[in-house]
């Protein structure tokens, strides 16, 4: 007896057989993503929040921590930095920023380590290394070398810094965050200004600087601008935060 043969449009490879199998293999598509993610590590969003530490007074984001120890180092270096451009700087304009450094730095510096202690954050105590290399540049300058230094180096620094203080009082959700980044807007603020004010700042220069990341190179004193007249003596803004009375 012969075998029958297969009947037309029957069997796995049918138009129905091939509408199931595509079917299953879709299903298994789906399915084994959601199947596999479950072995995954955690997302995102909590890897993000493994960084962030509790407290009191609000979340403190790894970025909240990376101001205040931004807020702490800047004062370890541009304290001094002031001291010495109140005595080694030729114009009063010079002389006038290095004092305006000294008040705002030391001002910060009270509420940064005060803000550190009561969130339990550890600061440094030390520039870093870049910090360190700037104060040796100033070290080594004289005359108005030094002022054209002095205006260009800490210009920079201060920009870079400005920048981060708007990410930080845009974002944040520590209510001593906040208002530490209140005065450190205005400080930083008033300090660019002055520095401008001194009429050495090459803004070309640090333009360039901010968009490469690099360091500010060495002044050339043929790019100078006279420092404007009469010379600026302004008065320090008063800080946003003023800390209650013992």
């Amino acid at each position: 007896m012969r075998p029958r043969p297969p009947v037309k449009g029957r069997g796995v490879f049918s138009g129905t057989g091939l509408i199931v199998t595509c079917l299953a293999a879709t299903l298994a598509a789906l399915v084994f993503p959601l199947w596999s993610y479950r072995d995954q590590p955690e997302a995102a969003p909590n890897v993000l929040s493994a960084q962030t530490l509790q407290t009191s007074y609000g979340p403190l984001s790894a970025l909240d921590q990376d101001f205040l120890t931004k807020v702490r180092l800047a004062g370890l270096w541009e304290l001094p930095a002031g001291r010495q451009a109140q005595s080694k700087g030729t114009t009063p304009a010079v002389r006038t920023a290095g004092r305006h450094l000294v008040e705002g730095h030391r001002f910060l510096d009270e509420r940064v380590r005060d803000v550190a202690e009561r969130l339990h954050l550890e600061l440094p105590n030390e520039p870093n290394e870049q910090q360190k290399q700037w104060l040796d540049r100033l070290d080594g300058a004289q005359g108005a070398g030094y002022d054209r230094e002095f205006a260009n180096i800490l210009r920079l620094a201060h920009g870079k810094v400005f920048s981060v203080v708007a990410q930080v009082r845009a974002s944040t959700r520590n209510s001593l965050v906040r208002e530490l980044a209140d005065d450190a807007n205005t400080t930083v603020l008033d300090h660019i200004k002055v520095l401008e004010a001194t009429g050495y700042v090459d803004f070309d220069a640090v333009a360039r600087d901010l968009a490469g990341g690099s360091a500010p190179p060495a002044a050339d004193a043929g790019t100078v601008a006279p420092p404007p007249s009469p010379s600026p003596y302004y008065t320090l803004p008063p800080p946003a935060y003023s800390p209650p009375p013992d």
